[in-house]
């Protein structure tokens, strides 16, 4: 896989790639690598970064992507939980895998025997506010209804200050990145703006810091990663607050339209069977009342006389004629 190092300046790099993803820093890439994965690896030369131009997913390039020891990595942070992460690594491996297949002189795409490529392992370092357990692992078959056949497995890692500390004391630069991204937080409770949050983070960095005169050489540019990173978290949060606000207005629209037809319908239904049983009872008692008048009439024909017929109707003589 070719080195390729392509800037599209209409989106936004992370602080995170500014760091480990700058062959100028090519170290602290390796020391990253070795941390991760128990390694190590000494020749940060061997380190071959692979970005493709116009990888976007989500308004944003991917973050780091090399090859080492025939194992390509793709690393990516996140200061907001994106349970979707599978599948923008998945976008994101697969362009990388065409490229490599189509430039390699190693790869035999054709051959009738089994051609090996270089092993992929995905990452994400999660360092967001919201609390998430220091090692998750998100698969992008939890993003299908099915049985899928295609796997992507993605390892978060929780890279807040604190967190994770042999991963962090295993990789200085990732340690200090850190602690900057603490410090910031930390500044930002009674700084008068995110600005000056970023300046007092910057010169709260020990003397003895690895990433400090880097970040201090690129103020200009890490100032404003920094800024654009925070303005992308503060969107998501008020697009999900937003989203939730209309769900609730929403739910309670289609709540009240839903009990008013409920209430409707129990109601009729409680009203025509309260009406039928009293048009029964009702009925019942003007049958009996006319079929007693009839029997009246039919004894007085007969010539039985008032006060024979109220004995036997154990009633007044006086009812007896009110039916006649």
């Amino acid at each position: 896989m070719s080195e390729e190092i392509n800037v599209n300046r209409e989106y936004r790099d992370r602080l995170f790639k500014f760091i480990f993803g700058n062959p100028e820093n090519r170290e602290w890439t390796l020391s990253l690598y070795n941390a991760v994965n128990g390694s190590s690896y000494t020749d940060a030369n061997e380190i071959r970064f692979n970005t493709i131009e116009n990888i976007v997913y989500m308004g944003m390039r991917n973050d780091v992507s090399f090859l080492v020891a025939n194992t390509v990595s793709f690393y990516e942070q996140q200061s907001t939980f994106n349970p979707n992460m599978p599948m923008r690594l998945f976008i994101c491996a697969g362009m990388v895998y065409a490229k490599y297949v189509k430039e390699s002189n190693d790869y035999h795409r054709y051959s009738s025997s089994q051609q090996k490529a270089p092993t992929p392992k995905c990452v994400c370092f999660y360092n967001g506010e919201i609390n998430k357990e220091d090692k998750v692992i998100l698969k992008l078959s939890d993003s299908f209804d099915g049985e899928s056949d295609i796997e992507v497995k993605v390892t978060m890692i929780n890279i807040n200050y604190g967190r994770n500390k042999d991963l962090l004391e295993a990789c200085k630069p990732l340690k200090e990145y850190s602690w900057f991204v603490d410090r910031v937080r930390y500044h930002k409770k009674t700084a008068s703006n995110l600005e000056e949050s970023i300046d007092k983070a910057l010169n709260d960095l020990p003397a003895d810091s690895l990433i400090k005169p880097f970040l201090l050489s690129n103020k200009a540019e890490v100032t404003r990663m920094c800024l654009t990173e925070y303005d992308e978290a503060r969107t998501f949060a008020e697009q999900r607050a937003e989203g939730r606000a209309e769900g609730r207005a929403e739910g309670r629209v289609e709540g009240r339209a839903e009990g008013l037809a409920e209430g409707l319908a129990e109601g009729m239904a409680k009203g025509i069977a309260k009406g039928m049983a009293k048009g029964r009872a009702e009925g019942m008692t003007e049958g009996i009342a006319k079929g007693r008048a009839e029997a009246v009439k039919n004894f007085i024909k007969y010539g039985m006389s008032v006060e024979e017929i109220a004995r036997a109707f154990n009633c007044s003589p006086h009812e007896i004629e009110e039916m006649l």
